[in-house]
């Protein structure tokens, strides 16, 4: 289950500062996605051992002034159906505007956890000056800074405890879920999956109104699908289709445990593929990329290889991940892409035995060991694995502070040459011994 936080308001009141405090400081981690894109405004947080997904609502409005109330109206209502809990930021110094009370109103119907945030707040006077937000009936207000930062810890601390922890769901199948940008070629793939035997197919009511997941059980497979296929049906998100694919995509992909990520062989991957598949890495997910459309394209003995290496060169450093070139209207190659995820997923479950990874790995590093450091050895004594939904070692060593990004990296690629973990994400930790 997914935990998505979106920040909500009129323009201007310092929504996207807030989601950068929340995404990149250093108490709520995490790095960007290696600047793939300017314009993301989705990314990752943690707090308290809590990770989820915060959406900066702001990015995907467009600024011209008819279609503005409606479109921040429009994002308010999509940020209803699909957030766990929603931040609705409102600014001390204009005080309660007429949007903001039409806003007020689409939050108070609706069910979910609303904190409101009442930003530049930076002294006593303007303390006293925020308690009019209590009149827009949303209960608690937070008052914060967002540009230096004071009071977001009690703010962060509220939002986790809004969140849905039952994590844990009954089904304990593998989920797939199938992901990419519009007209992939998504809905083909399942259907084609399906085939007409409906029967075969139950659709299980999906933890969103239109998430769905379909239970896929027959040529020995078993697994449920994550369909978000069903995007464009909604009539009332014209505008907002790319906030509303990014809300369902990201939905997808922390349900899931392994990510089907569909490419257009036409357009080649493009950095919406590219985000896509970081997100998913992020969240330490299976990944399977699969170029669709690939009877399209003209083929020499080169091209496939060639194809691979491009993707590869942007998805760097994890190179490590399977490609399925597909064409789904003439059933190319379909179920190769359900085995595929099959093996990753099973490749993510995966446990080395304790002894099997120190009869492996202790030679390969005695041979290469770490680089001294100002007359300092680090030796590595012991390795094991850690228990976790994606692959985690620990290495026990003297030094671990003296170990360098490429040694990660070197210990990483060591890993996975001798035990496959292709298309999964696999955590490196040195710890003190």
């Amino acid at each position: 289950m997914s935990n998505i936080v979106a920040i909500v308001g009129r323009p201007n009141v310092g929504k996207s500062t807030l989601y950068n405090r929340l995404t990149e400081s250093r108490k709520a981690i995490v790095d960007d996605f290696s600047g793939v894109t300017r314009d993301r405004h989705y990314g990752v947080a943690e707090w308290t051992h809590h990770s989820f997904t915060v959406i900066d609502t702001g990015g995907y409005v467009a600024n011209s002034e008819d279609v503005f109330e409606a479109a921040i109206r429009e994002q308010v209502i999509i940020a209803i159906e699909e957030a766990t809990v929603i931040l609705f930021m409102v600014d001390v110094t204009t005080g309660i505007t007429d949007l903001d009370d039409e806003i007020a109103v689409l939050l108070r119907r609706s069910k979910k956890p609303v904190h409101v945030v009442v930003n530049k707040v930076d002294n006593n006077s303007q303390q006293s000056d925020a308690t009019v937000f209590y009149s827009l009936g949303l209960g608690e207000i937070y008052n914060i800074s967002s540009m230096t930062g004071s009071g977001t810890g009690e703010l962060l601390d509220a939002v986790v405890e809004g969140f849905d922890e039952e994590a844990v769901e009954e089904n304990t199948l593998p989920k797939f879920a199938i992901v990419g940008r519009p007209n992939v070629g998504k809905s083909s793939i399942i259907n084609s999956l399906i085939g007409k035997e409906r029967n075969i197919v139950t659709p299980i009511a999906g933890t969103t109104r239109d998430s769905i997941h379909i239970h896929y059980n027959q040529y020995g497979h078993n697994f449920m699908l994550v369909d978000t296929a069903g995007l464009r049906k909604k009539t009332k998100v014209k505008e907002n289709i790319e906030f509303y694919s990014v809300m369902r995509t990201i939905k997808a992909i922390e349900e899931a445990d392994v990510v089907v990520l569909m490419i257009d062989a036409v357009e080649g991957i493009e950095s919406q593929d590219i985000n896509i598949f970081h997100l998913a890495e992020k969240n330490k997910k299976g990944i399977v990329i699969v170029v669709n459309k690939w009877d399209l394209i003209e083929k020499n003995h080169k091209t496939v290889k060639v194809f691979e290496e491009q993707i590869r060169e942007k998805t760097a450093p994890f190179t490590d991940v399977p490609i399925v070139f597909t064409s789904v209207t003439e059933k190319q190659r379909v179920l190769k892409v359900i085995e595929t995820a099959q093996q990753v997923y099973d490749n993510r479950k995966k446990k080395i035995p304790t002894s099997k990874l120190n009869e492996i790995m202790l030679p390969i590093i005695e041979n290469f060991p770490p680089p001294s450091i100002k007359g300092k050895y680090v030796k590595i004594k012991y390795i094991t694995q850690i228990n976790g939904t994606s692959p985690m070692f620990a290495f026990f060593c003297n030094l671990p502070q003296y170990l360098k990004e490429a040694y990660y990296r070197f210990i990483e690629n060591k890993l996975r040459e001798n035990f496959d973990f292709t298309g999964v994400p696999i955590q490196v930790f040195f710890r003190q011994k």
